[in-house]
């Protein structure tokens, strides 16, 4: 009798141990920021920025131009070329003040659009993880109030592998290779170059 509540308070404590929810987390800024996907996407939003910068600044520069020959000339225009003349200048600050504000919707439009099958992709990842280590919660370390390392594993590096992000990129490697490509791009624009020359 002994023996069987023996094997059966042991198989019970076993059963226990295996049967205790596991935990796990993930730093998913990092890995978003870090896959190789990002870079495409900030390169095209680069790009656009680009764009966007191009076309203020001939914006601008045809105001600026317009406005300097409207004060050069307006004292021998006559009231109808004179009146002409200030509604050509409102059309352009008005065409500026309007693609000011429609920029910033476009960006942000396209930055979502450009970070969703990143964002799904990582999520995948980390998803099959816990499903194959049988995690019942993985939580992101930049939300989670509070994590304890010793009872939650670290889903990070796996995930890393499974996207591909180099073994020695970080969040910091990130930020100066982004440093350098502007301060680069400022040199380059400060010398008359365009960028990628």
């Amino acid at each position: 009798m002994k023996k069987i509540f023996l094997i059966v308070a042991t198989s019970l404590l076993s059963l226990a141990a295996v049967a205790q929810p596991k935990f796990a987390h993930v730093n998913f800024a990092e890995l978003v920021q870090l896959m190789p996907e990002a870079d495409a996407a900030r390169a095209a939003l680069d790009a656009s920025n680009k764009e966007i910068q191009e076309t203020y600044s001939a914006m601008v520069e045809e105001y600026q131009t317009k406005y300097t020959a409207y004060q050069q000339k307006a004292s021998t225009w006559t009231p109808a070329i004179r009146e002409s003349k200030e509604k050509e200048l409102q059309g352009i600050v008005t065409r500026i003040q309007e693609f000011e504000q429609s920029i910033q919707t476009d960006l942000q439009q396209q930055q979502q659009t450009l970070m969703a099958p990143i964002q799904k992709k990582a999520s995948e990842v980390v998803n099959t993880l816990a499903k194959e280590g049988g995690y019942i919660y993985v939580f992101d370390v930049n939300t989670a109030l509070y994590i304890d390392n010793a009872q939650s594993v670290d889903l990070t590096p796996a995930a890393r592998k499974m996207l591909g992000i180099p073994e020695g990129r970080t969040l910091e490697s990130l930020q100066q290779e982004m440093a350098a490509k502007a301060a680069a791009e400022q040199q380059q624009a400060a010398q008359g170059q365009p960028a990628g020359e």
